[in-house]
């Protein structure tokens, strides 16, 4: 479909950050943000880049009281020679459609989702950041407006995409993460929300994320909700361990987010000559494996922080520091060489970079 371009006045723009070593994560956006509507018996219409601004919803829509609520996570990069581009966005549109099918949502076609990305991204290429370990992130989303109190599914959404340009995820930079086991709380169970990225399944992360906060801990390991006893994956990334030249992670069974950071670092890592293992994995088997000395490294994988170095897991008040507690070789080798197809510093050999313009 075609996407109307609106003048953006003077009064709307807004300054840039000056020092890109204190942009931080998600707190400022740039100046324009994609607008598209579906309305039942029309389909998508009304696709627009607009204003970066609020919206106007009636009290009764469905996203505040169903929470008819999907998006996505991606990030475009500025390369040295000033190229721009983007990292697997086919991935994320076909997450965000099958996100969109849980929630009894609308489809986003996949030329709409990507083309209306990189239309907007080349609008605001003088917002993406350049120094090290910076990106401008993607944040395409869909809710329902149809103000209405019945429990159905909405007849009116919208779709958009709003950009931000960002540094580190952590504060601290690449160095290793202390994570709590939580043992109490659930994220998700079989036959639930647990593989959509919907906004529900994070809400109901906070409260164990918060309690582990106080206690020291940057983020909570989730395990399964039926035993409570399985691995299963992080707040904000998925999990992978080290037995020495093995690769340990969780099988995608519906609980977990398919995560494009997490297949893309399974597929470089066996291109690099790692053994790769998709498996159940015990949390007991796995603290004991720690405390032997078996698992030489874990870390996480997200587009957020894109691979995060963990230097201690703690189970049932018990802290087990992972290896020697700091960045492990494989781990220092996967995100350098993950983040330098990213940035066109090195070649990317699986077609994974998508060149705007």
């Amino acid at each position: 479909m075609d996407i109307t371009i609106l003048p953006l006045p003077d009064d709307k723009k807004k300054p840039k950050c000056a020092d890109e070593s204190k942009l931080g994560f998600g707190r400022l956006f740039t100046d324009r943000m994609l607008l598209v509507e579906w309305k039942a018996g029309e389909g998508w219409v009304n696709g627009r880049i607009e204003p970066y601004g609020p919206f106007s919803l009636d009290p009764a829509c469905s996203v505040f009281h169903y929470s008819q609520e999907i998006f996505e996570g991606l990030k475009a990069y500025k390369w040295a020679d000033g190229t721009i581009t983007l990292f697997r966005p086919e991935m994320n549109a076909r997450r965000f459609n099958q996100s969109a099918d849980r929630l009894c949502m609308p489809e986003v076609p996949e030329d709409l989702f990507i083309g209306g990305i990189e239309k907007l991204v080349a609008l605001e290429r003088d917002w993406i950041p350049s120094s090290e370990g910076t990106s401008l992130y993607i944040r395409p989303t869909m809710i329902g407006v149809e103000p209405a109190l019945g429990v159905k599914p909405a007849d009116h959404y919208y779709f958009y995409v709003i950009l931000s340009p960002v540094g580190a995820y952590y504060s601290a930079g690449f160095n290793p993460i202390k994570i709590m086991v939580e043992d109490r709380y659930v994220r998700s169970v079989p036959g639930g929300t647990g593989e959509a990225k919907t906004g529900g399944n994070y809400a109901c992360s906070l409260k164990a994320g918060l309690e582990a906060k106080k206690k020291g801990y940057d983020q909570v390991l989730w395990l399964d909700g039926v035993h409570k006893r399985y691995v299963e994956e992080v707040g904000a990334m998925n999990m992978l361990f080290a037995y020495g030249k093995t690769i340990v992670t969780s099988p995608l069974t519906g609980t977990i987010l398919n995560g494009v950071t997490r297949d893309s670092t399974l597929k470089l890592a066996a291109s690099l000559g790692y053994t790769i293992e998709e498996r159940l994995i015990d949390v007991n088997e796995l603290m004991a494996d720690i405390r032997a000395g078996k698992v030489t490294e874990a870390f996480g994988s997200g587009t957020a922080a894109v691979i995060s170095p963990v230097g201690v897991l703690a189970y049932q008040g018990e802290n087990y520091t992972v290896g020697d507690g700091g960045v492990g070789a494989i781990t220092r080798q996967l995100y350098d060489t993950l983040t330098g197809i990213q940035t066109g510093r090195l070649e990317d050999q699986f077609g994974w970079v998508r060149k705007i313009g």
